[in-house]
C-alpha cells in the first residue's frame, strides 16, 4: 500500500486500508509503492528532496545507492502511516504497535534511524520479522502494519 494524494494509504488489492474496531484503528501492511502512479520507491529520487536530505542522502553515488533504497522505502512507508493515521483523526503518538517485515534484517538499523524521526517520544511496541518475499516485486524491502489507539468521541 502507499499514500494517495489525499493521504490515506491505498490497497493494491481488495482489502481495507484501515479499519476501526472500537477505540483501535488497524492499518493493513504498507509498502513503498504508489499504485496510482505505478511506481515503486527505489531510492532518494522517489521521495521529496527535504525528506531525502533529512534521512541521510549524501550526494555520494556509492553511499546513496547502497543505503538509499531502504532509507527511502522506510521514510515512504512511515510517512504513509502518518498520513493515514492523521486522516483517521489521530497522530503518530497514537500508534501503539508496529509490525515490521524485512526482506533482510540487516536493513533494520537504517529503518530504525528513520523510525526515530516519526516517533521522537515514546516508541510504539514493536515486532520485527524477516520474510523471504513480498508482493508485488522483489524490490520491496519493507512492509509495516500499525495499530493506533484513537478513542471515539
Amino acid at each position: 500500500m502507499s499514500a494517495s494524494p489525499s493521504g490515506i494509504a491505498q490497497p493494491l488489492a481488495r482489502y481495507a486500508a484501515w479499519r476501526r474496531a472500537g477505540d483501535l484503528v488497524f492499518l493493513s501492511g504498507i509498502i513503498a509503492v504508489d499504485p496510482a502512479a505505478g511506481r515503486i520507491v527505489r531510492g532518494y529520487a522517489d521521495i521529496p528532496d527535504d525528506a531525502a536530505t533529512l534521512i541521510g542522502r549524501t550526494g555520494e553515488f556509492s553511499s546513496d545507492i547502497k543505503e538509499g533504497p531502504i532509507l527511502a522505502q522506510s521514510w515512504h512507508v512511515l510517512d504513509a502511516i502518518r498520513q493515514t493515521i492523521e486522516a483517521a483523526g489521530g497522530q503518530m503518538s497514537d500508534v501503539v504497535k508496529l509490525v515490521q517485515y524485512f526482506r533482510n534484517l540487516d536493513h533494520f538499523p537504517q529503518y530504525s534511524r528513520v523510525r526515530k524521526l516519526f516517533f521522537p517520544g515514546e516508541p510504539p511496541a514493536s515486532t520485527v520479522v524477516e520474510v523471504s518475499a513480498m508482493l508485488p516485486t522483489p524490490e520491496i524491502l519493507i512492509e509495516v502494519e500499525a495499530t493506533a489507539w484513537l478513542p471515539q468521541r
